[in-house]
């Protein structure tokens, strides 16, 4: 993933001339082209760094400060309430001083606190090149720049499948960093305990690069994992048969480069919702007191939920996340990584009732939320179209290792066809 110094200021008009593709035209919520084009001249100006984002075109997802622009966290309020941001968060920081040619601030479910994508204040962000489908979210606009071509990567966050859900719905790779990799600051917050940084893009053998932003993932020395973990029938009863196949062609794949599967049963796992999600609204709540009335209904009525939440309560929801997080502590210490969906359908409608949704795609993600270990998300496809995403989990900080077998399985992918 890198350019030619002649190349910089072509490649990202060529990317800002495909901004907003999407049957809502709003991919992004803030761009201005001529600040990416002054940047992409600077970057052009400047030495050729060995930096893997040097002149590449990368979208943000909104909820990030980037000096001269709002901040919305996917709100009209926000937006008007932060007014233009005058520093750099990091993350910014972070990617202007690698050279990387930021091409605006992307859509996402508002205040990052939903996985579907809709929003009421600036529309619902639909897949590029197929306006019945939601990208999923809150990481919308992120997977929107990818599928129309504005963004070579996006940055996104994870806090329960933000990353995860997106990518596996648009046929795209992700990557969820460990819970504590990079630096908030400058970035709104969703739930501290949660929270996570991460990418979408589309090729797997990309991730090492990309997630060095974030921390280390020089995989070298490194023992190659032996073993995966793969949940048992019984958790799959929701999952559409075409997300089953996916995963069935998944294990083969790993094993194909060496591993050894481990049917494991994740019963346990049932009240993971009931520990992430008033810890969450709890947190979220914090941030966003004496908002509450700005937001829609669903949004709201879960903050207001969280504000109720005692003292009491939530410490002994957090013994329960301790106890859970040690669990899954202890089956990654076993079998090294863990494969299952990363969501259990391949699409969702634009325009349907997805009231039930979020709890449907939160089992299969809230877990892994908990325990605040990376994941990739392994995209498949069926004749150009989504047919599932399986999530690839390791231990926390064991991230190197998972983007390194991701990559290699993205490679022999490439090697066969």
């Amino acid at each position: 993933m890198t350019t030619g110094k002649a190349t910089v200021a072509v490649q990202a008009k060529a990317a800002l001339a495909c901004a907003n593709g999407n049957a809502g035209g709003n991919t992004y919520l803030w761009r201005n082209e001529a600040w990416t084009l002054s940047e992409a001249e600077r970057i052009a100006a400047s030495p050729v760094s060995d930096s893997p984002l040097w002149g590449i075109p990368i979208s943000v997802k909104d909820c990030f400060d980037l000096a001269g622009s709002p901040t919305s966290c996917g709100t009209i309020f926000y937006c008007d309430l932060n007014g233009i941001a005058e520093q750099d968060s990091w993350l910014a920081e972070r990617l202007r001083s690698t050279g990387a040619v930021v091409t605006g601030k992307t859509h996402l479910h508002p205040l990052a606190y939903g996985i579907t994508g809709e929003n009421p204040d600036f529309g619902d962000c639909l897949q590029p090149g197929d306006p019945t489908a939601l990208t999923g979210g809150s990481s919308s606009g992120a997977a929107a720049s990818i599928l129309e071509g504005s963004a070579l990567a996006a940055i996104g966050t994870d806090t329960g499948g933000s990353v995860r859900v997106p990518a596996a719905l648009c046929g795209l790779a992700g990557y969820r960093a460990s819970l504590g990799r990079g630096d908030w600051r400058g970035g709104a917050h969703l739930a501290e305990s949660f929270d996570t940084f991460g990418w979408l893009f589309r090729h797997l053998e990309d991730g090492p690069l990309l997630g060095s932003i974030f921390g280390q993932t020089d995989a070298a020395g490194l023992e190659r994992p032996k073993t995966f973990a793969v949940i048992a029938d019984s958790f799959l009863e929701d999952c559409d048969p075409t997300v089953v196949a996916s995963l069935r062609c998944c294990i083969g794949e790993l094993e194909a480069l060496g591993l050894t599967p481990t049917t494991v049963s994740v019963d346990w796992w049932s009240d993971s919702r009931e520990i992430f999600a008033p810890i969450q609204a709890s947190e979220a709540a914090r941030y966003h007191r004496g908002h509450f009335a700005h937001f829609e209904p669903s949004i709201r009525e879960r903050l207001e939920w969280g504000a109720s939440l005692s003292f009491d309560a939530v410490a002994a929801l957090r013994l329960r996340h301790a106890a859970f997080r040690d669990r899954m502590d202890a089956l990654l210490a076993q079998h090294q990584l863990l494969l299952m969906p990363a969501a259990p359908v391949t699409k969702l409608a634009a325009g349907a009732d997805h009231s039930q949704t979020r709890a449907r795609l939160l089992r299969y993600t809230t877990p892994v939320s908990l325990a605040g270990m990376p994941a990739v998300t392994i995209p498949f496809l069926d004749q150009g179209r989504p047919a599932g995403g399986m999530q690839l989990v390791a231990a926390r900080e064991d991230d190197a290792r998972l983007l390194a077998i991701a990559a290699q399985l993205g490679a022999n992918r490439k090697s066969a066809g």
